[in-house]
């Protein structure tokens, strides 16, 4: 090491990445956007797609803040591999969940009280 890099207390490899103001606010302007999108992705009548477009959007919006809030954009290699086997186990999780919610048959049988007509004059 140099003078001037053991002066400092670390190494000269090791380089910290400031992101700028403009582009922090332009990522919070987007989660805000995407979370609305999700708010609004809600009323959607999708059927079994609502699930899929939620998870899309959400993907998107862990991405933003892992790659610019977290810096993994400019982290080492190790740093992403671990954030890539976070991100294989979370699939992992869903996959396996949804494989035991997918085998069930299950059938609808409503409540008794909810065929029985209802008593008063309420209308």
């Amino acid at each position: 090491m140099s003078t001037q890099t053991a002066a400092h207390g670390h190494d000269s490899h090791v380089t910290h990445h400031i992101p700028k103001v403009g582009t922090l606010v332009a990522v919070w302007a987007a989660l805000i956007v995407l979370t609305f999108a999700t708010s609004a992705a809600s009323f959607l009548e999708l059927g079994e797609f609502n699930i899929v477009l939620a998870m899309l959007i959400a993907l998107t919006k862990v991405s933003l803040v892992a790659w610019i809030f977290m810096g993994v954009r400019y982290s080492t290699t190790l740093t992403r591999l671990f954030c890539v086997a976070g991100l294989v186990w979370l699939v992992i999780m869903i996959v396996m969940t949804s494989s035991d919610y997918v085998s069930r048959h299950w059938q609808y049988e409503g409540q008794p009280w909810s065929h029985a007509p209802s008593g008063g004059d309420s209308k």
